[in-house]
């Protein structure tokens, strides 16, 4: 039986883009899931998914228009960039590059730039206009950490697990469906 080609390479910028998505399906927010991947040398080193903290899921709600600050998400949500630098598998992520879904708030822009991040590529800046992504923005600026947008060479990627041998590697896919 021939063995079929798994198809073109897939560009560096979308594959890592691809893996902070990916993570992002992780979050339980029912409204907002932001992914993060942080690559050196072409190698994940850390990612990250917008969640509460740790052990705590159960503590606090999701919900976003209580009147009450303190049963809102907001105080208690730990993002994306803040996880995928705690989860890191390096010591030091000096000189890395950030991949991440949402354009990341100011507190995460101080994180990014105290851990020697030295690029974010992001896909979405939903909240371009208001004060932390402004302020982001500035400390990336003043600190000389590069952020741009991705333009993306491949907007949809699909994942199929019987497409990359599946007859070399003795899967039967069928089993799963």
């Amino acid at each position: 039986m021939a063995i079929a080609s798994p198809g073109p390479s897939i560009d560096r910028d979308d594959y890592f883009m691809a893996i902070a998505f990916l993570t992002a399906k992780l979050s339980s927010d029912p409204v907002t899931r932001v992914g993060a991947c942080i690559v050196k040398d072409d190698v994940v080193v850390g990612i990250g998914y917008n969640r509460m903290p740790r052990n705590s899921k159960s503590k606090f709600s999701w919900k976003k228009d209580n009147p009450d600050p303190l049963k809102n998400k907001y105080p208690y949500v730990c993002h994306a960039a803040m996880v995928a630098i705690c989860n890191k598998n390096s010591v030091d992520v000096k000189d890395s590059t950030m991949y991440i879904s949402m354009f990341p708030c100011n507190e995460c822009a101080k994180l990014i730039v105290e851990n020697g991040i030295k690029e974010v590529v992001y896909l979405s800046d939903k909240y371009k206009d208001e004060i932390p992504t402004v302020a982001s923005k500035l400390i990336f600026d003043a600190a000389k950490v590069i952020f741009r947008r991705i333009k993306l060479k491949n907007p949809k990627i699909v994942i199929s697990f019987s497409d990359i041998n599946a007859v070399s590697m003795d899967i039967d896919y069928r089993e799963n469906i």
